[in-house]
Parts: structure tokens; sequence; C-alpha cells
């Protein structure tokens, strides 16, 4: 009885562990690499934390989204900031690309990364007002 008690324990303290997953947004739109590149470390160490980070591109970082983004390559590790952006999602990162971005760049849907698409406005609202959400912009 006493370990199945305690089996249900460790399984309902698991769940509970799965739930509290910190929400993280990062709100990337500065031009400067090394921003990107520090904004982007960051988010793959709040995932390495337990964070569920998503990431929104606006303007300049909008191009990092971009299928064949290049970029300069960052000490002391030589990554880009698009190689980074990389790792996050293929860690379960999501990101997205502002609403206004694709339309105001000239940019087509299908010139994106798979899995990055333009944000919904309403959705993205909505996630930036959950009361347990972080949201840091660079």
């Amino acid at each position: 009885m006493k370990k199945a008690l305690a089996t249900l324990a460790l399984a309902t303290l698991s769940t509970v562990a799965l739930a509290d997953k910190q929400a993280v947004t990062v709100i990337l739109s500065a031009e400067s690499g090394m921003t990107q590149g520090m904004a982007l470390v960051l988010a793959n160490q709040m995932q390495e934390q337990g964070g569920q980070v998503d990431i929104l591109l606006c303007d300049k970082a909008g191009d990092l989204a971009l299928k064949g983004a290049g970029g300069t390559p960052l000490k002391p590790k030589d990554v880009t900031p698009a190689q980074l952006l990389d790792a996050a999602m293929k860690k379960g990162a999501t990101a997205s690309v502002c609403a206004i971005y694709l339309p105001n760049t000239g940019h087509k849907p299908d010139m994106l990364k798979d899995g990055i698409a333009p944000a919904k406005p309403d959705a993205m609202g909505r996630a930036l007002m959950e009361p347990n959400r972080k949201v840091v912009a660079f």
C-alpha cells in the first residue's frame, strides 16, 4: 500500500512539474547581431532551465526566420543568431514573426523556415496577458 501511494505521489508531482513550466515570451526586434545572439543564448538557457519559450521576431530580427538566414558567427561558440534560433526550436521553442513583418518587407510566407509563421495578434495579445508569463524584449 505504501509503495502504491508513493508511486501515485511521484506521478502527481511529475504531472504538476510539467504543468508548471514557466512560460516565457522573448520579443526580439534588435538589428544588432550581438543583441540578437544574446537574446537567443538566453532563450536557449531558459529552455534548459525548464522554461517554455516562445520567440516573437520583429523588424530586422524577423530576417532570422527566413530560410537560409546567415549572419556573422559570434564568439565564443562561433554560432550565428540564426543557428541559435534553430537550436531553440529544435528543443521545443516556438517562433513566429510579427504580423506586420511579411507585408512590410515584401517577403512571402513560403520564405520562412519550417515551423515559423506570422503571429496572430489576438493570440499573441492573449498570451502576453497570461498572469504567470514572463515577457522579455530585446
